[in-house]
């Protein structure tokens, strides 16, 4: 039997942030972050509460009525959305799920938590993503005759290239690239799972030119990283993030401009294959997603997809679609990722 005391809540934390979400769920170190500023919130509303410091807190705090709370405390006073609240219980049925292993003597206790129902009305944003004009004109801006030139067209050449999610692109190392034929990255994802995505010839060819321009100092050229920032350490997100804002075409409004990230690059490469025809279920493995219901929001989201969906049901009212246009069998994607 174990025993009972105000840190047994806390040795329970260590275990689920160093133990069971990395090595057992295989998070990445960004799902495990949001999960982190969830139990902090709680923490913190806890404390308040309980008019007790953090440090006091116990198993015995963690019910299903002061979730509730909690949960209403965000909405009404943090003034968070229906899609935050759900995220952050998320977050608190994981732990419970968690506590329930670790002590099933208090299943029962835990029920409170795993019975609050998720919101429904939350807003889904919009897929927002770029046109073949839009990442021709943002490559376009990138001056290739400088070093950072040079790795910043690497950057959104393979983050377009293969669709992979921006932590992917950044975690790459020399030695995940395959630059001869057949030409291919091994790409570390969501859950630990490795996926490989083949690689355009040219996209290879830009690929070694960037390496072989790299000063690897640390003689272990293999294990260094690919995108390098001034310092010789691997860019982060918000680099990524202030050089797509650098380089994208002033002919965005800036509202737009503002909604761009760096996964909407990953949304443009499921649209545009999407676009050529490429079946879900492709799509679905070349992006390493967990599930063909998420590849297939894609097409709720293209505007063109939509028009030739119409056009085919109501034929004479709405004409086919124009020459030049969106082509479902086409080869946009090829002939785009060929001029890169």
């Amino acid at each position: 039997m174990r025993r009972r005391g105000p840190n047994e809540l806390g040795a329970a934390l260590v275990a689920f942030f160093q133990e069971h979400l990395p090595q057992q769920r295989g998070l990445s170190q960004h799902s495990i972050r949001s999960y982190r500023d969830a139990v902090v919130l709680w923490l913190q509303f806890t404390a308040a509460d309980a008019k007790r410091r953090i440090e006091n807190l116990d198993l015995a705090d963690f019910t299903g009525d002061r979730a509730e709370r909690f949960l209403a405390h965000l909405e009404n006073e943090r003034g968070n959305g229906i899609a935050t609240r759900n995220a952050r219980l998320a977050a608190l049925h994981t732990f419970a799920r968690y506590l329930s292993t670790r002590y099933p003597e208090r299943l029962g206790e835990f029920q409170g938590i795993l019975g609050i129902p998720f919101k429904r009305g939350a807003r889904e944003a919009p897929v927002e993503y770029l046109e073949s004009k839009d990442i021709e004109a943002l490559l376009g801006r990138i001056d290739r005759r400088t070093t950072a030139g040079q790795r910043d067209y690497a950057l959104f050449a393979v983050m377009c290239n293969t669709g992979a999610r921006v932590q992917e692109v950044l975690d790459l190392r020399v030695s995940d690239l395959r630059l001869d034929a057949p030409e291919q990255v091994r790409l570390l994802g969501k859950g630990n799972k490795i996926r490989l995505c083949p690689l355009w010839p040219k996209t290879a060819k830009i690929l070694r030119d960037l390496i072989e321009s790299q000063d690897h100092g640390d003689r272990d050229r293999a294990g260094a990283f690919v995108f390098k920032n001034r310092m010789g350490g691997s860019l982060t997100r918000f680099g990524v993030r202030y050089l797509l804002r650098k380089y994208l075409p002033d002919y965005l409004s800036p509202a737009r401009r503002r909604r761009i990230h760096p996964h909407s690059l990953r949304h443009t490469t499921a649209i545009h294959l999407l676009k050529s025809g490429i079946d879900f279920a492709t799509i679905s493995q070349l992006l390493g997603h967990s599930g063909l219901q998420t590849t297939m929001r894609y097409a709720r989201a293209d505007l063109d997809l939509k028009r030739q969906a119409l056009s085919q049901v109501f034929p004479d009212a709405l004409g086919a679609p124009k020459a030049g246009g969106m082509a479902l069998h086409g080869t946009e994607l090829t002939r785009w990722l060929r001029r890169l």
